[in-house]
């Protein structure tokens, strides 16, 4: 008859375990409603061990925060390869697998959960979204981007973030919808800069003359064109007389 030996796991080893834990526990469930006590039940340690690695919940929850900021700027890694257009969508599957695997997480990780007002959390918050917007810019192929660029660029991606949020309350709309959406979201936003500043409209012309009819893109102008076949025009706008 043989007995198992359990492990000694180093200190390091053991931290990494309790984060581990403490994330897939946050994941499932809001970290205010996650005890240290269901954590070490979890890990399989005393509650008081818990407390010999980190000094509380508080600790804990920024280093299982550190750990999902991380994870979440890496989804917005894409190869620069291929049209834009497509890049986009592909982020946006991989940012929906990670909302879709971390729902009260992820929620927690924007809203600040127990963390409000920490800024260590609103710091982490924050990289993410600085991580995000310079992976555009640097799909944009754009050195130092224009005011209005980083304009279109920093509200799409608040409204990647806040659709996600609203998504997660019932997830009523497909979730393969709200992705190509939000790839066609980015395009108008920036159409629109595109109509106010010919800077921007020359990166606008840059990028679309590289997307394939059947893209994302593509797809936004026959949607657009199917939405109102038979719109008459808009009239051109009377100018006052001298």
């Amino acid at each position: 008859m043989t007995t198992g030996v359990r492990r000694r796991m180093g200190v390091d080893e053991r931290r990494q375990q309790l984060i581990g834990v403490a994330l897939d526990l946050f994941s499932r469930r809001s970290p205010e409603d996650v005890s240290i006590d269901e954590i070490a039940a979890a890990a399989g340690i005393s509650r008081p061990l818990v407390y010999h690695y980190f000094p509380g919940k508080q600790s804990l929850y920024e280093a299982a925060l550190r750990r999902a900021a991380d994870e979440l700027a890496a989804r917005f890694l894409e190869p620069l390869e291929g049209p834009l257009g497509a890049r986009l969508l592909r982020v946006m599957g991989r940012f929906f697998d990670f909302v879709d695997e971390h729902g009260p997480g992820f929620s927690a990780l924007m809203r600040g959960g127990p963390a409000v007002g920490s800024s260590t959390a609103n710091a982490m918050i924050d990289g993410v979204r600085q991580a995000a917007y310079e992976q555009i810019i640097t799909h944009l192929g754009v050195s130092e981007p224009p005011a209005r660029l980083e304009l279109v660029v920093r509200s799409w991606v608040s409204l990647a973030e806040s659709t996600a949020l609203i998504w997660l309350d019932g997830r009523r709309i497909p979730r393969e919808e709200l992705e190509m959406q939000l790839v066609h979201d980015f395009a108008a936003l920036a159409a629109v800069s595109a109509a106010y500043d010919q800077e921007m409209a020359g990166i606008v012309l840059r990028v679309l003359s590289r997307e394939p009819a059947d893209g994302p893109f593509g797809d936004l102008l026959a949607r657009l064109s199917a939405f109102a076949p038979d719109a008459p025009a808009v009239p051109a706008q009377r100018l006052p007389n001298p």
